[in-house]
């Protein structure tokens, strides 16, 4: 079955995972924890609130994270192009006007819901580790993990080979209209000419939160010139990005993964001068995208699809959504206490199953079927009560009926990402969620974009207590991930929301309670987009600061919960298939992103 909408609030962004009372901004002290308890990390830090309007159009419509690259994507629907030839325009843009988040030099996941055929894809763009890493990529010479982990997260070992650019020219084989040599003329245009520094990248780079950025040429040069960083109104170009861009419109996606483009990446990795990588000239060469199976379940009368592994966003999600099933959620008063507490109590239960079961399924079984089965949550739904449950324990293997033996996952992971959805005039779907990770990926820059450090989503450590650990490192294989794109259907079984988010792990909540603002509540796009943020990623509680969810930390904290009140820093971009015709698409007030069309 599928979904529906309409109308109410707004807030702001950022966070940790520790029980202290009020914070504002991440700090180093949190990477530091790595190995320890589970962790959040939020180095792509608040930058404030900015009140955004729903948008109704008739025709298309593009949501994304910067203005100018919802209008770049708009441009091509307007030429008449697919939801896909849009896609290829918004994150070349991207690249350029909001490079601490994705880019050429990351991966992602993408979601496309074709008219004609009636049919779903999901496509697998994720980084992959290189053929030379092992279990121990992040161990020292002792076998332990490093004492700081901002020494792994920054220069060339954290580097995965980057994904996204063949998961578009997959997509754009299949369901292209336009040429591939036109969808990146708007930004190289910009790139030659210049673009205006937005505020909030300006605000990312005088919080220096990427130390290897700060320290490495040519990001270093580019970003902070004169030992500055670039402030707000700044015009800034890119020539080395626009010429890679001539080159990737001219010659495909060979063009970035073999060639000069493609030296020059393995060059910066391997010569970097904070942890030299191993990403090699072969790893590029045989990267490929992968067309996957989607996963999807039925909420209520709605079908709810999103990405399988090696990302944990879609199961994730859904398993949120299957456990408060089983509570009357929509008739609890929009995020009040009841409804807030058995969210938390659900994620609890999601995130316990994420870290011991799901990776990379080409490389360890992943029992999907079961973690998503009605009667298996069901029983689980059965250990949330009135009071929080503390640590919840993953299932046994008994309990899914797999033979399996995981040892709990010890991956942070960073919430430097973006989402794009996107409708066109044939009625064709995109939900994409793209990421380079921490802000600013690894720092380390070349061919005009920066590198991802997606490595770091791994296990820091292959086992514990002599269990594998599903998600550790291994050749070739893919990081979990927490993106999670997501497409609604009604009862119909037409599609009716495209959503996702950035957030690190912290995505997963901000989508599944987007989607109960949408299918439980009845609120339209923005409206549900601007919910202010509860997260529990099985420790903490954490409210967002300076939004009507600080009044619940008093009542929360009788229910048991430890509770955090700071920034919770989304990113979301969503559209609505209005059954009664037209679309309707929010954006995120946190972010500076818009939703346009016509």
């Amino acid at each position: 079955m599928r979904l529906f909408m309409l109308f109410a609030l707004v807030l702001l962004s950022a966070c940790s995972d520790s029980p202290v009372n009020k914070s504002n901004s991440p700090s180093t002290s949190q990477a530091n924890q790595a190995h320890g308890t589970s962790v959040a990390y939020d180095p792509e830090a608040a930058t404030g609130f900015t009140e955004k309007k729903g948008v109704l159009s008739q025709r298309y419509m593009v949501a994304a994270a910067t203005p100018a690259a919802a209008r770049a994507g708009e441009a091509i629907l307007a030429q008449g192009g697919s939801a896909i030839d849009a896609a290829i325009a918004v994150q070349s843009m991207l690249t350029l006007t909001e490079p601490q988040s994705s880019g050429l030099g990351g991966g992602g996941f993408i979601l496309y819901w074709h008219a004609e055929s009636q049919r779903l894809y999901t496509i697998d763009a994720r980084e992959a580790a290189p053929e030379a890493a092992t279990p121990a990529l992040f161990l020292d010479a002792q076998g332990k993990p490093p004492a700081s982990f901002m020494e792994a997260v920054t220069g060339g070992r954290s580097v995965g080979t980057p994904g996204i650019l063949r998961g578009l020219e997959l997509a754009h084989d299949k369901w292209g209209k336009l040429p591939w040599s036109t969808l990146f003329q708007s930004t190289i245009n910009a790139a030659e000419h210049g673009f205006e520094v937005s505020p909030r990248l300006a605000k990312l780079l005088a919080m220096e939160l990427s130390p290897g950025l700060t320290q490495m040429s040519p990001g270093k040069d580019y970003f902070y010139p004169n030992g500055e960083a670039l402030t707000t109104g700044t015009v800034r170009n890119n020539p080395e990005l626009a010429q890679s861009l001539k080159l990737i419109a001219e010659q495909g996606a060979d063009a970035f993964y073999r060639g000069p483009i493609a030296d020059k990446i393995v060059a910066a990795v391997q010569n970097s001068p904070l942890n030299p990588g191993l990403l090699s000239a072969q790893d590029l060469a045989n990267y490929e995208a992968i067309v996957r199976e989607p996963v999807c379940t039925e909420y209520r009368v709605y079908e709810v699809c999103g990405m399988g592994p090696p990302s944990s966003g879609g199961i994730t999600v859904l398993q949120i959504l299957g456990l408060l099933e089983n509570f009357p959620v929509a008739d609890l008063p929009v995020n009040g206490e009841l409804a807030s507490h058995y969210f938390t109590q659900a994620s609890r239960l999601a995130f316990a199953d994420r870290n011991r079961y799901i990776a990379d399924s080409d490389f360890v079984e992943v029992p999907v079927q079961q973690l998503l089965d009605k009667q298996y949550l069901a029983r689980r739904a059965q250990l949330i009560n009135e009071q929080d449950m503390g640590k919840a324990q993953a299932a046994t293997p008994s309990e899914l009926n797999a033979n399996l033996s995981y040892a709990d996952d010890k991956s942070p992971e960073f919430p430097n990402t973006t989402h794009v959805s996107i409708v066109d005039a044939q009625g064709n779907v995109f939900s994409m969620t793209s990421s380079i990770e921490m802000g600013f990926g690894s720092g380390v820059m070349a061919a005009g974009f920066l590198l991802n450090n997606q490595l770091t989503d791994f296990s820091i450590v292959p086992e514990q207590n002599g269990k594998l650990v599903a998600n550790r490192v291994q050749a070739g294989k893919r990081p979990r991930s927490s993106m999670a794109p997501v497409i609604v259907f009604d009862q119909q079984g037409k599609p009716l929301h495209a959503v996702g988010s950035p957030g690190g792990a912290r995505i997963i909540n901000y989508v599944a309670q987007t989607l109960v603002g949408l299918l439980d509540w009845n609120l339209d796009m923005q409206s549900a987009i601007n919910l202010p943020h509860v997260t529990n990623l099985n420790g903490v509680t954490n409210l967002e600061q300076g939004t009507a969810m600080e009044a619940l930390a008093a009542p929360l904290e009788a229910r048991g919960h430890t509770v955090k009140v700071q920034d919770l820093n989304s990113g979301l971009h969503g559209i609505t298939l209005r059954p009664e015709g037209g679309l309707y698409g929010g954006a995120d007030p946190r972010r500076e992103g818009i939703a346009t069309g016509l």
